[in-house]
């Protein structure tokens, strides 16, 4: 991701290829998982905070759509996309400063918000979701949700090579996906969810949920697929792209209430185990859809300080548990500060250790990817700036 561009400038200005809107929504998702972290350290939060896991949904539907159009309206054009420059894209994009983070967990067992480790190779494979080890530890464990992306980025691009010049034919099998995801939620639910919980033995109940449910890939795809929906619309139907940016503020609307009504919902119950995943998504997909027009203010102007969280927000989600713990132990009176002065330390201190990942890192790691790209993928005509500065 690239520094900050300034904030009063209009959408449209040419040195701000960057979408006000998609700013936004990444920050709000980053936002929202560190309240929903810092809850855990004894912060009086008011109680819509432990709803912040949905910031993971919001990255998947971000990273979905934003993907996902890199290749489709390739694929839309009647272009076979690069795919050696795909993957080239997704591992600078990522690797650097997940491998730079893991180095601190495994070599500096202080670093960690809790005290075991999981076998490093689990990390190293991006498979610790897959098979996970709570009797060994729990630290790192958030690095579950770059697995699910990790694995949506190697499925996609057969997926999308299998379904291309076919639209419909993708838009059945990302259904197909997400209703198999729900029967297979529902399963584990009954399978191993609901027996502890009849015998009163929710620790197992809740282990067994997180497993098996909450982050597993399989079960995770449904925030994915809907941002790979709506930028197939974009690329393949952009009359319909164009109807839905007509409705933006609806879009909006609906999403905020669809969001408002899944907080009503327990996400280890019986109903929201198949059911409450694709209704976040589908939440958060109106919403993505709603600040890409430009017919609300969130898709034309920037909010302050949008840009900032934006541009480090995977440097953000990387270290903001390690840091908390840290000054949980530095502080141990934290928990009884008001709310407002712990929260923005921990927010300051985060910014900080986020600030140094990202300009030593995460940046270093973009320019390289910018510089093998030109070098390897000779330019074509399509604009590969715009993709590269806008963080994905």
């Amino acid at each position: 991701m690239p520094s900050a561009v300034p904030y009063s400038l209009p959408y449209r200005h040419r040195h701000d290829p960057r979408e006000p809107g998609i700013d936004l929504l990444r920050a709000a998702a980053i936002g929202a998982v560190m309240l929903y972290h810092a809850s855990s350290h004894g912060i009086a939060l008011p109680a819509l905070v432990e709803h912040g896991w949905m910031g993971v949904d919001l990255f998947f539907v971000l990273s979905g759509y934003l993907i996902g159009w890199k290749i489709l309206h390739e694929l839309a054009q009647g272009k076979m996309p690069r795919w050696g420059k795909y993957l080239l894209d997704r591992a600078l994009r990522i690797l650097p400063a997940y491998y730079a983070v893991l180095a601190l967990y495994v070599l500096l067992p202080e670093w960690r918000e809790a005290g075991g480790l999981q076998a490093p190779w689990k990390f190293l494979t991006f498979t610790v979701n897959l098979a996970p080890d709570w009797e060994r530890g729990t630290a790192f464990s958030h690095a579950w949700s770059l697995c699910v992306e990790e694995h949506f980025y190697l499925l996609l691009p057969a997926c999308a090579w299998l379904l291309a010049g076919r639209p419909r034919a993708l838009a059945i099998a990302a259904i197909g996906i997400i209703v198999a995801g729900m029967v297979l939620r529902a399963w584990s639910w009954h399978a191993s969810v609901a027996p502890p919980l009849a015998a009163g033995d929710a620790a197992t109940a809740m282990c067994n949920y997180i497993t098996l449910i909450y982050m597993s890939t399989h079960a995770r795809l449904d925030g994915l697929l809907a941002g790979v929906m709506l930028a197939a619309v974009r690329a393949f139907r952009p009359e319909w792209w164009h109807r839905l940016q007509a409705q933006a503020p609806l879009l909006l609307a609906a999403g905020a209430v669809l969001l408002a009504a899944c907080t009503l919902i327990e996400p280890a119950g019986a109903f929201g185990a198949p059911f409450l995943f694709p209704l976040v998504a589908l939440g958060c997909a109106c919403l993505l859809g709603g600040v890409t027009g430009k017919r609300t203010w969130f898709g034309t102007m920037r909010v302050p300080g949008s840009g900032l969280l934006a541009t480090l927000a995977f440097s953000l989600y990387l270290t903001h548990k390690a840091v908390y713990a840290w000054l949980g132990g530095l502080l141990p009176g934290l928990d009884a500060w008001p709310p407002a002065l712990a929260l923005a330390v921990f927010g300051a201190a985060s910014l900080l250790v986020a600030g140094v990942l990202y300009l030593g890192v995460e940046r270093p790691g973009l320019r390289l990817r910018a510089r093998l790209a030109t070098r390897s993928f000779p330019p074509t005509q399509e604009v590969r700036a715009a993709d590269t500065r806008a963080g994905r």
